[in-house]
């Protein structure tokens, strides 16, 4: 059979920002892709909001995962790069997004949907000491604070402060008052615990809306004994340093507040302007009927932050979710040089603003409206919008397969990426055994007596330490890609107590013309570049190829005295074993590419693969470490029985004390695996007592491959205890003892699993 060729990437799309429109655009890209189009989302968050639905999270109706589209899976449905970072400016000369942490990103089109932010730079003090409600994951933060606080301490005074009185001010102060009072009433608490300002500059509230709903928004606020302040600017906000703050309104009101929500005017951020863009007064990129914007003509903006030339409508959610649609049609027409479509926003629309009770008031033109049956209607408007970025088709056949009923064949798994695709370590046992390999006598370590590096004697009697891996991308932002990599492969110099020293690199570029390869190769090597410049490691040189993925690998060279060195071997009796970083990376990106992930799993496992061992192993040398390897692919059951056979002992593990990364526990639960997790599975032969431990809840992570993990080693069980006190402080928060050596030169070493 025929393969089919494969397609160049010939235009680069980048989207900023997963608001709305960008996520109906996404989706509906995923449905319908241009062949040679590479679509990249940068990001500052993996989970965005759904605006329709916040208050409801507020007030406890709805879950996170139910308010938030995960943005990460939404990418890998629409074949998208996601860069979690921050856009900052862009050079409109050279067509490049600046980010906060990320190289300039190259684009052909560019799209922003990033949203407002409350307007509060007129306010001294507000940026220090007020909570603006947008950007949304920061003022989550706050409000989950604050009801820990009120859950754990309900019997204390809390006084919250909340500027704006627009349907968004109202609407919140409604929502809080509702959480707030039911943790009170818990606890058989008086609900005057809780007291609640609303500030409001003007003399009327949702001034955007007819007289009604502003009349009974009022009432029903003054019903629930939320303090109004109308008529009230406030023009500072000051602090003792010690959490109490002040809200100082225009004509000398001042109202001590425990915290402060800001839902203002909608601001867009400086640098909009400043790039270039051209803007309204405000700040807004200025568009187009086609959602393109008037100066540049490659460029686009929906939601918030785009404002529609000789249009004014306010700036609502309910735009952003009409304008995605037209957006991707004219993404795709610009990029197929077609004629572009209008969009016309509605003169009238319907607003339901929730009440914190399960009731709504509706507001439209004159009319207005409160009904429970509005809460519900609304309800089920909100669920069926965020439906269709919770549930996608699989664009492959991988099949999930319950733990116990796993054998120890590839049939059922589908490859994973990173180093769970490796070759499993029975096969490699098996071809070493087969061939002839003759070792010369410089080299100290190589395949007669694995490790994790090689050591050869030079002539000038110095030791080098010498180690390869390489494999395909498992995250789809090569920048990052580049540092996990060279973690993952300086990990095996760090392993032997060894300083590294220069690398080489082997690169596999996907298909694409030659300014896209240049720009995949600029990303990645930056990331690469990134890792090496903190430890002064040089990259000396390397080879690149076209393919069908991405893949990287290192070569890495280092130099180690005898005294320092670390091996596999090494173990002595009483010595605990201290494990520096979570495990679950194996089975955590298999379930992704399965949208059985949620995307901040996925930022905590890259947050530890692009932790670096190399302080860990500084800690080990300083409190005397016998042994160590680093933990990779064969999973960490797997190393350890290389550590037992090296050393001859036998060990003790405590199963629960092992830590595991956010989510690893939920995938495995339900079945999902590394493609090499078959073959990590036979080392549970050396588990004495494998039937009883198998039953456990983590057993099965023992045998997830890992990229980018941990170091294991041993230490003198005297200085275990200071040394993982030293390790948790330099910042790898997850180290723990999770077992100790049992005693040594046994025949037949073996695991106890507790």
């Amino acid at each position: 059979m025929m393969q089919s060729k494969p397609i160049p990437i010939t235009h680069d799309l980048v989207l900023i920002g997963g608001g709305h429109s960008h996520a109906i655009t996404l989706k509906l890209w995923g449905m319908k892709p241009i062949p040679g189009v590479r679509l990249t989302l940068i990001s500052d968050t993996s989970h965005a909001p759904y605006s329709g639905m916040l208050p409801g999270h507020i007030a406890g109706f709805y879950s996170f995962d139910e308010t938030h589209i995960d943005l990460r899976c939404l990418a890998r449905f629409s074949r998208a790069q996601f860069y979690l970072d921050k856009a900052i400016n862009l050079d409109l000369v050279n067509n490049k997004v600046i980010c906060a942490n990320h190289p300039p990103v190259d684009f052909d089109y560019l799209s922003i949907d990033i949203g407002s932010t409350p307007k509060t730079v007129n306010i001294p003090g507000a940026s220090q000491h007020v909570i603006a409600v947008k950007p949304v994951q920061k003022f989550l933060i706050v409000w989950n604070k604050l009801v820990k606080m009120v859950t754990s301490e309900p019997h204390k005074q809390y006084s919250i402060g909340i500027i704006g009185g627009g349907a968004g001010g109202v609407e919140l102060a409604l929502n809080i008052h509702s959480r707030l009072t039911k943790i009170l009433q818990k606890f058989n608490q008086p609900l005057s615990k809780i007291r609640i300002n609303l500030f409001h500059q003007g003399e009327t509230l949702l001034i955007n809306h007819n007289y009604w709903v502003s009349q009974r928004s009022k009432t029903i606020l003054q019903k629930r004994k939320i303090k109004l302040f109308l008529n009230e600017k406030v023009v500072e906000v000051t602090s003792d340093n010690s959490n109490n703050y002040k809200v100082h309104c225009n004509k000398g009101l001042t109202v001590d507040c425990d915290f402060i929500f800001c839902v203002t005017q909608a601001s867009a951020p400086s640098w909009v302007k400043n790039c270039g863009l051209k803007t309204d007064d405000r700040g807004f990129i200025l568009v187009n009927k086609n959602l393109q914007s008037v100066s540049h003509t490659n460029i686009f903006a929906a939601g918030d932050i785009a404002t529609i030339q000789d249009t004014s409508y306010p700036k609502a959610g309910v735009f952003a979710v009409r304008q995605g649609k037209p957006l991707f049609t004219n993404l795709q027409k610009a990029i197929l040089r077609k004629p572009l479509i209008s969009y016309r926003p509605q003169k009238h629309f319907l607003s339901l603003i929730g009440m914190g009770n399960k009731r709504a008031i509706a507001s439209w033109g004159y009319l207005g409206w409160e009904s429970p049956i509005l809460w519900h209607w609304k309800n089920y408007i909100d669920q069926r919008f965020i439906r269709q970025f919770q549930q996608y088709s699989l664009q492959n056949n991988n099949q999930v397969i319950p733990f116990n009923k796993i054998d120890s064949t590839r049939s059922s798994f589908s490859p994973c990426s990173g180093c769970g695709s490796k070759v499993g370590n029975s096969i490699l046992e098996k071809v070493l055994a087969r061939l002839e390999i003759r070792q010369n006598e410089n080299i100290l370590i190589g395949l007669s007596k694995p490790d994790d590096a090689a050591i050869i004697l030079l002539k000038n009697k110095n030791l080098l330490v010498q180690t390869i891996d390489f494999f395909s991308t498992l995250i789809n932002d090569p920048f990052i890609f580049g540092q996990i990599t060279a973690h993952h492969c300086l990990s095996d110099i760090f392993a032997m107590g060894a300083i590294p020293h220069s690398v080489l690199a082997v690169v596999t570029l996907p298909y694409g013309l030659e300014k896209k390869l240049e720009e995949t190769l600029y990303q990645l090597l930056s990331g690469i570049i990134k890792v090496l410049n903190k430890s002064q490691i040089s990259l000396i040189g390397g080879h690149t190829i076209e393919s069908s993925e991405l893949a990287l690998g290192l070569s890495c060279n280092g130099f180690i005295s005898s005294d320092s060195s670390l091996k596999k071997s090494g173990m002595s009796s009483e010595n605990k074993l201290i494990l520096t970083k979570g495990i679950g990376t194996g089975t955590l990106f298999a379930a992704e590419m399965n949208y059985q992930v949620k995307g901040r799993w996925i930022d905590n496992a890259v947050e530890s693969m692009l932790l670096s061992n190399e302080k860990a192993v500084k800690i080990f040398l300083k409190f005397g470490a016998t042994a160590c390897t680093d933990i990779t692919g064969f999973g960490l059951l797997g190393h350890i029985v290389e550590m037992i056979k090296a050393s001859k002992v036998s060990v003790s593990l405590d199963l629960e004390n092992i830590a595991l990364l956010e989510g690893a526990l939920q995938t495995t639960k339900q079945g999902t695996t590394s493609s090499l997790y078959p073959q990590n599975l036979q080392a549970s032969c050396y588990i004495f007592n494998e039937e009883e431990a198998k039953h456990k809840n983590k057993f099965p992570l023992l045998f997830d491959p890992q990229t980018s993990g941990g170091l294991l080693a041993s230490i003198p069980s005297d200085k275990a205890d200071k040394c993982l006190s030293d390790l948790i402080q330099s910042g790898f928060k997850d180290s723990c003892i999770i077992g100790k050596v049992l005693e040594e030169n046994v025949t037949h070493p073996f695991v106890i699993v507790n």
